[in-house]
């Protein structure tokens, strides 16, 4: 099963996108986020036998395709 999410945001780089997965990494101000809701859905996904694909571009948005056995 494939679960596609994306948006036309702000998009991300590569140097981002490389981290985006790291607990309590985040791109946010101190005190906004904790950094854990990436690490978390991955770590899911992972323990599910699955996986998650990231595309993304500056300016573009980004989409996310989570991979799930069935």
């Amino acid at each position: 099963a494939v679960i596609d999410i994306s948006d036309t945001g702000i998009g991300m780089s590569e140097t981002i996108i490389e981290r985006i997965f790291e607990p309590f990494f985040t791109t946010k101000e101190g005190g906004k986020s904790a950094g854990l809701g990436l690490a978390m859905a991955y770590g899911t996904v992972r323990d599910h036998n699955g996986f998650i694909d990231v595309f993304s571009e500056p300016d573009r948005g980004s989409v996310f395709k989570m991979f799930l056995p069935v």
